[in-house]
């Protein structure tokens, strides 16, 4: 072992022995992605026994893999939020007022205007 992975495993090791939730924390995402980077940390120096292959060929792209699904997650959500989204018929009328006083204002100005 290195000199570095030596120091990161101490750390680790540190880390998850002070680790404790707090009750009021108990459900905030900080602590959730504190367990995942650290099992990520463990699994990228070697500490968990893997097979030659994953270890050099698999555990290395997680977190491009992670980052991938994470935008992909994000993308599916932008879409239903899209797809469900509320018609409002009080800010439709609200918006023609101003597309029409918008349009009046221009031709005073004596811009045409369809």
């Amino acid at each position: 072992m290195t000199r570095a992975v030596q120091t990161l495993s101490v750390l680790l090791l540190v880390s998850s022995v002070c680790y404790e939730v707090p009750p009021s924390q108990e459900h905030n995402p900080a602590w959730l992605l504190l367990t995942i980077d650290q099992l990520y940390l463990s699994l990228f120096l070697g500490l968990v026994p893997l097979n030659e292959t994953v270890q050099t060929e698999v555990i290395p792209v997680l977190p491009f893999y992670a980052l991938i699904v994470f935008a992909c997650y994000l993308l599916a959500r932008l879409g239903v939020a899209i797809f469900t989204f509320n018609d409002v018929p009080e800010a439709h009328a609200e918006l023609q007022k101003e597309i029409e006083l918008a349009k009046v204002e221009l031709r005073q100005g004596k811009v045409e205007v369809d």
